[in-house]
Parts: structure tokens; C-alpha cells; sequence
């Protein structure tokens, strides 16, 4: 058990679902897919992904440090995201960052392939026109950037890191964060992620590794709302997406004493590597994150009532991710829900939004459907496939596992 109990006092989001946060829960409830057409850069026949998750546009007369002329240097769309989110969820948080508590508070805030458009951009003017990169572009470029432009927003000079671990790196947060709570280092810590990865070249790249949606051979391209589509027998890869995603979270006596409200906390969590490929998963240590994660946590398996899968799509991932449960669970795997069939793969976001997802449906009593879902014989699961399930959960279990073999789990509890 932990010596500091790390609490959740405010979270936010954007997603494929839209950049308003009931938005976005009404429409994962319903069972809507974020995925379309790809359109944030042209393309023609003959490029290799024609589908993806994309967040809408924003108005942002309402966020004066959001305005052109704050923004005119940052080009990268990560950066207007990431600090709209950390905003937002400060702001349902109830905290205001004094001149009196900004030593204590930290920055875990990440992304996993942070704004390599900007450098894309500055080296296609290079070599068409011969003009030199903007004086912006290195800064925009920078992966730990967009922790730095929170700190400069929120004004928070407590400790600062980049928790950068692929697909994992909105989970790496949290648990970053609370071991700095935990540690005495901060009283809160502004977690979570950003990816905006639908760069031409990423997306390409994710296409010759054989990792993105693909239509079978011989066979017409499915509707964009049917690709993603995880643990299915007829999985064919995931769809990128794009995405931010802000947990704000606190030690409980600093929440009880500044009269936050909270009723999640982190009960336990576990890290592992496997050591083993650079994309492939490890059976062996995703099966111990999992199980080191309940147990950190104090309880035993049985205990949880749900989890929130990782769950990509991929004919891999997802059937070491299912041995890893049936390891740990037996036959009595929990309710599995999988985001990333409503949303997509926001690659380091996704576990972020994910587990705001994951701590809005234990705070309602809801378990998002997974959508697209035929069953696969060779993994049973109950991945709530009829649609929004009613379910009162005490525990619930997120996996995340990014490429390099970083694996991260949390077990979250209602309180």
C-alpha cells in the first residue's frame, strides 16, 4: 500500500469524438466511431492509409492564450491541444495555482512523437525554396515541449519530466506523477499526453511495418466507422488517430485540505520492459505488469470488476494482451471495454484519453461497448459488445503497452 494516497481531481480531453468533454462521453456511450476519412493532408490512390482519427478544429475566442498571436510561433497543433486540456482540467479541478503552492506542483505531461510536422514542414521550404528553418522550429520539434508550455501557462515550477514510452506514455504519467506525490516531491502533478501524429511519413511508416488497417486482399475497403476494430476474429490493424488527454492528479490530504472533490484513486500500478522486440510484446512481461499492478494494489484478481483494454487491432497485440488476462484471470476475465474501436490509436494520447474514459464510467456506474466486435475463438472475452453496459466498478485495470517493449498498468479505485 502507498504511503501517500494519490487521488484524481480533474481530468479533460479531445479526441476523434469532438473537443468537448460530455461531447465526447455521449457519443463513446452510444457507440459512435471517430474514425473518417483522412483529410489532414492530401493524398492520392496510391498512398497507403486512407482513413483516420481526427480531432476537429477549435474555437478559441474563449482562451485568450490560445489566440493567433499567442499561437503564431507554434505551429505544431499538439501544443494549442495540450494546453487546452491542462486548462480545462485544472480548471474542473477547483485548484488555483498560487504563488504559495507552485513549487509543489509537477509537470508529467508528455508525447510519445511530439511535432516532427514542424520539422517536416521547415525541410520541404528548405529544399523548395532554399529559406532557413523558422527560429521556432527546433522548440516546436522538441518532445518535452509541450510539458514546458504547461509549466509556462500554469506558472508550476515543481519537477518536470517527459515520460515518453510509446503508446504507454499517458499512463506513464500518472504513475510518474504519483511517485512524485508519493515521494513528498509535489502535492499535485498535472499528468496525461498529446500525439498528433498524421504526418505524412508517420503515417506511412506505420503502413510499411504492416501495423495500420488494412482491407483483406481481394477485398473492397470497409466503411472508416468498421476499421478499428479490437480482439475481433476479423481484426486488420489499427487506425491512427490524434488526441490530448489531462489527469490532474493530488496526494488526498492536499485534496481534503483545499476542499477538491475526488471520488477515484490510484490503487496500484506496475512498469515493465520486456526486453524482447522493438514492436513485438512480450507475453511474459506484459502477463507480470498486469499482475504486479493488482497486486501493488492489494488485492487479488477477483477483485476487479472491469478493465480497459490497450486492445489495438493488431493480430499480435491483441492476442498476447488476451494471454496475458487469461493468465492472470483464469476463465474469469472481467467485462473488457477497448477505446480504440470508437476512437482510434492516438498513439502516446491514447491511454491518456483512455483512462479518462475508464474513470468517467466508474464515477457513473457506465462500461463503454466496444464496437465492431465479432468474436474471435481463440480468445473468449466478454468485450461488452451489445453496447453501454451498467456496471457499478470498485476496480477497474488499464492496460497500456507501447513499442520498446514499455508496458505500464494501473488499477483505479472508486472511494
Amino acid at each position: 500500500m502507498h504511503p501517500k494516497q494519490t487521488v484524481i481531481v480533474g481530468y479533460d480531453c479531445v479526441s476523434p469524438l469532438g473537443t468537448d468533454m460530455e461531447i465526447q462521453w455521449e457519443r463513446a456511450k452510444r457507440g459512435e466511431s471517430g474514425i473518417g476519412l483522412l483529410t489532414r493532408f492530401p493524398i492520392d490512390e496510391n498512398f497507403p492509409v486512407h482513413i483516420a482519427g481526427q480531432v476537429d478544429d477549435l474555437d478559441t475566442s474563449d482562451y485568450p492564450f490560445l489566440s493567433p498571436r499567442q499561437m503564431a510561433h507554434w505551429k505544431s497543433p499538439l501544443f494549442k491541444y495540450a494546453l487546452l486540456v491542462a486548462h480545462r482540467a485544472l480548471k474542473k479541478s477547483g485548484i488555483e495555482i498560487t504563488p504559495e503552492i507552485v513549487p509543489r506542483v509537477a509537470i508529467t505531461f508528455s508525447s510519445a512523437v511530439g511535432g516532427q510536422d514542424a520539422v517536416l514542414h521547415a525541410d520541404r521550404l528548405m529544399r523548395s525554396t532554399g529559406k532557413m528553418p523558422h527560429p521556432f522550429t527546433n522548440p516546436n520539434s522538441c518532445i518535452n515541449m509541450a510539458g514546458g508550455k504547461i509549466s509556462i501557462l500554469t506558472k508550476a515550477t515543481g519537477p518536470i519530466t517527459s515520460t515518453i514510452t510509446a503508446c504507454a506514455t499517458g499512463i506513464t504519467s500518472i504513475i510518474i506523477g504519483s511517485m512524485l506525490l508519493e515521494q513528498g516531491r509535489a502535492d499535485v502533478a498535472i499528468c496525461g499526453a498529446v500525439d498528433f501524429a498524421l504526418v505524412e511519413p508517420i503515417v506511412a511508416g506505420f503502413a510499411t511495418m504492416n501495423g495500420t488497417y488494412h482491407p483483406k486482399s481481394g477485398q473492397q475497403a470497409e466503411a472508416p466507422v468498421r476499421a478499428s476494430r479490437p480482439f475481433s476474429v476479423d481484426r486488420r490493424g489499427f487506425v491512427i488517430s490524434e488526441g490530448a488527454g489531462c489527469i490532474i492528479i493530488a496526494t488526498k490530504e492536499f485534496a481534503e485540505a483545499n476542499g477538491l472533490k475526488f471520488d477515484i484513486c490510484l490503487a496500484g500500478w506496475s512498469m515493465t520492459s520486456d526486453a524482447h522486440h522493438f514492436v513485438a510484446p512480450n507475453f511474459e512481461t506484459v502477463r507480470r505488469c498486469v499482475a504486479e499492478s493488482i497486486d501493488n494494489a492489494g488485492i487479488n484478481p477477483e477483485h476487479i470488476h472491469a478493465i480497459n483494454a490497450h486492445g489495438t487491432s493488431t493480430k499480435v497485440g491483441d492476442k498476447v494482451e488476451f494471454d496475458a488476462l487469461r493468465s492472470v484471470f483464469g476463465n474469469n476475465i472481467p467485462p473488457v471495454s477497448a477505446n480504440k474501436s470508437i476512437t482510434g490509436h492516438a498513439m502516446g494520447a491514447s491511454s491518456a484519453i483512455e483512462s479518462i474514459f475508464a474513470i468517467k464510467g466508474m464515477t457513473t456506474g457506465t462500461l463503454l461497448p466496444t464496437i465492431n466486435y465479432t468474436p474471435d475463438p481463440d480468445m473468449e472475452l466478454d468485450c461488452v459488445a451489445e453496447g453501454a453496459r451498467n456496471l457499478t466498478q470498485e476496480y477497474l485495470l488499464k492496460n497500456s503497452f507501447g513499442f520498446g517493449g514499455c508496458n505500464s498498468c494501473v488499477v483505479l479505485q472508486r472511494i
